[in-house]
């Protein structure tokens, strides 16, 4: 399975703006789902999908309780299908955490590089390293690889850019 990150328009399968019932339906094929706060506009209670494939997940936030805001892809873990999740050709969960920034950068993308989070605020991407259990570390004690990457709509990083 492949993954294609296309921000600000979402990710295979999914683009921003997709209604909640079609992407339940679209989110239950990859496996189970769990809705939090059906309906919910209610800020820090908006509704959110949660897609549970058996070796990853994604987040789909609907901050209007309507329609996909951001979606939220997770590291896959080893198993039977080979999953990759992309962004213009590299596989963002085999490249080294302290590699692809450098690698975006090269593309000409304007990249914050904040250790644990790396934010493309022009093209509303950002990632973490941050796990909630056992991985491989790198030499600087963090995570080897992103643990998951989000995808916006335009403008979702940009108060990133300015000082205040």
């Amino acid at each position: 399975m492949d993954i294609e990150l296309d921000p600000p328009h979402g990710i295979t399968g999914f683009p921003l703006g997709m209604p909640a019932d079609d992407l339940k339906a679209a989110a239950a094929e990859l496996g189970r789902i769990k809705v939090r706060n059906d309906g919910s506009a209610v800020r820090f209670r908006s509704m959110k999908v949660l897609a549970l494939h058996p070796q990853f997940e994604i987040v789909f936030h609907l901050e209007d309780g309507k329609t996909l805001g951001a979606a939220e892809v997770w590291i896959p873990r080893p198993g039977p299908e080979d999953i990759t999740v992309r962004f213009r050709g590299i596989d963002v969960f085999r490249t080294p955490a302290r590699e692809l920034p450098g690698r975006l950068a090269a593309m000409g993308l304007t990249v914050l590089d904040e250790t644990l989070y790396v934010y493309l605020p022009g093209l509303s991407l950002g990632f973490t390293r941050v796990a909630g259990h056992e991985v491989p570390l790198d030499t600087d004690g963090e995570p080897l690889y992103f643990q998951a990457v989000l995808t916006g709509p335009t403008g979702y990083y940009d108060y990133k850019l300015s000082d205040g």
